[in-house]
């Protein structure tokens, strides 16, 4: 072997080793960092660097579950060209494709799978007692509306509250709304932030250990109650008024400053933008 070529390759035998060995210390970092070591760590390697969550199967089982099955291409999927069977690993080759600066990161959904691929929902798993959210009069004594409903309009009232109430009350005209206006009004006084989630249609389970969405918190988004699927978005901050809607599945424990990189850059989920951050993959890290 020429002389010449002996430092090239020591150079590379070293940069090579060097990367495994940041490898090995940010998930050693990631390991050490967790509430939990038997819970499950996944590596998100992105193309801004790599983010590792530590998932909560003991607080949504279900829900961690098919996250981790789709990350690992344990699910069977329908070639929507040929109809034939295939398995891949869900989030491979995805983009961050919304970005609400000083808000949350969000990937995974269907409508930006680069094979195609559907998946199955999955049912809530929230228990709101335990986020607190039955100790928390939706009407303040002001009249106001409590911070967390985010209630900013009358129309926002009405859809967000009456609507939904009306409804569970078999309400259906102005005439019927009359009629029962003093009764409507006692039971507004008396109504908890859940008793308002609940009649816009989610159930809760107080058998599960739910945690409030805060920064860095991971969960997934939705359509509305049970409704579940692959997307998942990454809280850059406490966001009291998402928590109760939105399934918790784990929280950043390492990589938090490329989550505030990606979360730098505001992309329209509408159009596609060159400056998302790509998914190279997503698996388990332990």
């Amino acid at each position: 072997m020429p002389q010449s070529t002996i430092p090239s390759l020591l150079l590379l035998i070293f940069s090579l080793l060097t990367l495994l060995s940041t490898a090995i210390a940010d998930t050693s970092t990631a390991l050490l960092s967790m509430e939990n070591s038997q819970n499950p760590l996944v590596r998100i390697s992105t193309s801004q660097g790599e983010i590792y969550l530590e998932l909560f199967p003991l607080e949504a089982p279900s829900n961690v579950e098919n996250f981790i099955a789709l990350a690992e291409g344990e699910k069977e999927f329908t070639n929507q060209d040929t109809g034939a069977p295939i398995q891949a690993r869900y989030y491979n080759g995805m983009r961050f494709h919304r970005v609400v600066p000083g808000f949350i990161i969000q990937a995974g959904s269907p409508a930006y799978n680069p094979l195609g691929l559907q998946v199955n929902l999955v049912d809530d798993e929230i228990n709101a007692n335990a986020l607190g959210l039955n100790r928390i009069s939706a009407l303040n004594t002001d009249g106001s509306f409590a911070d967390v409903l985010n209630i900013q309009s009358k129309l926002g009232f009405h859809e967000a509250i009456l609507t939904p109430l009306y409804s569970q009350r078999n309400i259906t005209d102005i005439e019927a709304a009359l009629s029962r206006q003093y009764q409507i009004l006692e039971t507004l006084q008396n109504l908890s932030v859940k008793s308002v989630y609940e009649n816009q249609g989610y159930r809760y389970d107080d058998s599960l250990q739910s945690r409030p969405i805060e920064r860095g918190t991971v969960a997934l988004a939705n359509s509305g109650p049970d409704s579940n699927g692959p997307e998942f978005f990454i809280s850059l901050v406490a966001a009291e008024r998402l928590s109760g809607k939105y399934t918790v599945i784990g929280k950043v424990v390492e990589g938090q400053e490329v989550m505030d990189s990606i979360g730098n850059t505001a992309i329209d989920p509408d159009q596609f933008s060159s400056l998302s951050t790509l998914i190279y993959s997503v698996r388990k890290a332990n």
